[in-house]
């Protein structure tokens, strides 16, 4: 079974940068999306940064232009590169990853959420 543990999450300063990452357990075949999402107090969970099997990347217009998502070769860990930090950035930070390329085989994975917190 796939388990997906976010790492890197913590406190920052406004303009600070943090990197996350997110490793799988086991190993995850036939990926379709890799991804970022965030959730903020009394708000829907909006998508920050996603990565497709081929390498298309699309951004949340919020991040544009601060956040990077990359994975390893092994695509067993994907990261967020987290720059010129806001204050509305503030939130839980979850990892998902979408696999399988049939309808049957189609899996979906979350990680716990890791906090990130800007303030001044």
């Amino acid at each position: 079974q796939v388990q997906l543990v976010e790492s890197g999450g913590g406190l920052m300063q406004p303009g600070g940068s943090l990197r996350l990452s997110c490793a799988a357990s086991g190993r995850i075949f036939d990926i379709v999306t890799m991804g970022w999402y965030r959730q903020i107090p009394g708000k829907e969970r909006d998508m920050v940064a996603t990565i497709t099997r081929r390498g298309n990347i699309n951004y949340g217009d919020s991040v544009k232009g601060r956040f990077t998502i990359s994975r390893d070769n092994a695509e067993s860990t994907v990261y967020l590169q987290m720059n010129s930090l806001k204050l509305e950035d503030t939130a839980v930070y979850y990892c998902n990853v979408v696999s399988g390329f049939t309808v049957e085989s189609t899996r979906y994975y979350w990680g716990q959420g890791t906090q990130v917190t800007v303030s001044s």
